[in-house]
């Protein structure tokens, strides 16, 4: 590690950034150094503006990406070179607004019974009924399993915001936990990766998940984050309030999760359409 990107990664850990966040970051501060072959305390902000614009029309990278090296690049000139006079004109693009894939109650129960190991559908099933990140149904750990019958909950450590909470257990889930702990005797890590000393690796989930969703015929719109937002719909369809599916989901601000209500199926075609109230004359 360079001492530029150590005092950067320094940086970040005293301000409590999460570890997905730093590396982020350092990653897109190291694409920034390779593509100018140079360190990125000589660059300048028309060079930085330059490599983001490369990011967009030659790399074709997502605005949310380039807002993401946007953010980095601007926390090294700030916090890292105190360079806070460095003229940028970075403007955050806008990120166009796209409903996410929600998979019917009868399509998420042929995707979990489409996994091809116990393990797999376990961990399907978890990330649905307990409506978790990739990050967070890694990290589970066999003693967040609070199975007493005045707890029956999930505790989530650390979550997005390093935040713990808690979430739904089911009892069905339970029993398909109990299952899987009698075959894959996992000891800390609920799913661990195969030599057993850290969790399983988010990538081999998106692998799981991709490979039932291929097999269920469902259309490769999403990844794994699609049950967390059929978990949210699905509830907001049952009834739950929306403060409750705040706490549920661990959102910081009622507004992430009120996007839900764009998402579930009785508050958009269970409204009347006004054209039903219309007397028009028949022809």
């Amino acid at each position: 590690m360079t001492e530029l990107r150590q005092r950067m990664d320094d940086a970040m850990v005293l301000r409590g950034f999460a570890l997905r966040t730093r590396e982020t970051y350092l990653a897109c501060v190291s694409g920034l150094a390779k593509y100018y072959h140079c360190s990125p305390d000589r660059l300048n902000a028309g060079q930085i503006q330059a490599y983001l614009l490369h990011l967009i029309t030659e790399k074709k990278l997502a605005y949310a990406s380039v807002n993401q090296a946007a953010c980095a690049f601007r926390f090294l000139f700030e916090h890292v070179l105190k360079r806070p006079n460095a003229r940028f004109d970075i403007p955050m693009a806008k990120v166009p607004k796209r409903l996410p894939q929600i998979l019917a109650r009868a399509e998420v129960a042929r995707l979990i019974d489409a996994a091809a190991t116990l393990r797999g559908r376990t961990l399907l099933m978890t990330t649905y009924a307990a409506g978790l990140r990739v990050s967070e149904v890694c990290a589970l750990q066999v003693a967040d399993i609070e199975s007493a019958p005045d707890r029956m909950c999930l505790k989530v450590r650390q979550g997005k915001g390093n935040q713990d909470r808690y979430t739904l257990l089911s009892p069905r889930l339970l029993d398909t936990l109990r299952a899987w702990w009698r075959v894959g005797r996992p000891d800390r890590w609920l799913f661990p990766n195969p030599a057993g000393t850290a969790p399983i690796d988010p990538k081999t989930v998106q692998r799981i998940y991709c490979a039932a969703r291929d097999i269920a015929s469902i259309p490769p719109e999403g990844g794994i984050h699609t049950l967390r937002h059929c978990f949210a719909t699905h509830l907001l369809e049952a009834g739950v309030d929306l403060p409750t599916l705040q706490r549920l989901l661990g959102h910081g601000h009622i507004s992430t999760t009120m996007r839900y209500l764009h998402l579930a199926h009785r508050h958009v075609t269970g409204a009347t359409s006004p054209l039903e109230l219309l007397d028009l004359p028949t022809r």
